[in-house]
């Protein structure tokens, strides 16, 4: 069964309300088996828009990251997120080799 990953791309209007976002998604990040791969740091655009915050979250199956996604935990973080800060999260299995 391949891993599952969340792929963020945000742009926070309010970094200091953002960091509550953060704390309200750890409990459903710890409850799923999330290990993040990319949280932040330098990155280059290279073709298309860029945002502020690049993120990429490793989940242990696809369904993992889809029911963390869906739990009422990250959901209540979720409203948090989307009222400081835009962006996307795209949802995709792994590759298999």
């Amino acid at each position: 069964m391949p891993k599952g990953y969340w792929i963020a791309r945000i742009d926070a209007q309010n970094p200091e309300r953002y960091k509550d976002y953060v704390e309200t998604a750890r409990p459903a990040f710890e409850e799923y088996g999330a290990k993040f791969l990319v949280r932040g740091g330098e990155h280059h655009a290279v073709e298309g828009p860029a945002r502020a915050r690049n993120v990429v979250i490793e989940f242990p199956t696809l369904q993992a990251a889809l029911d963390c996604h869906a739990s009422a935990q990250y959901q209540k973080a979720a409203a948090i997120r989307q009222e400081v800060a835009e962006g996307e999260i795209v949802i995709v299995a792994g590759h298999d080799a």
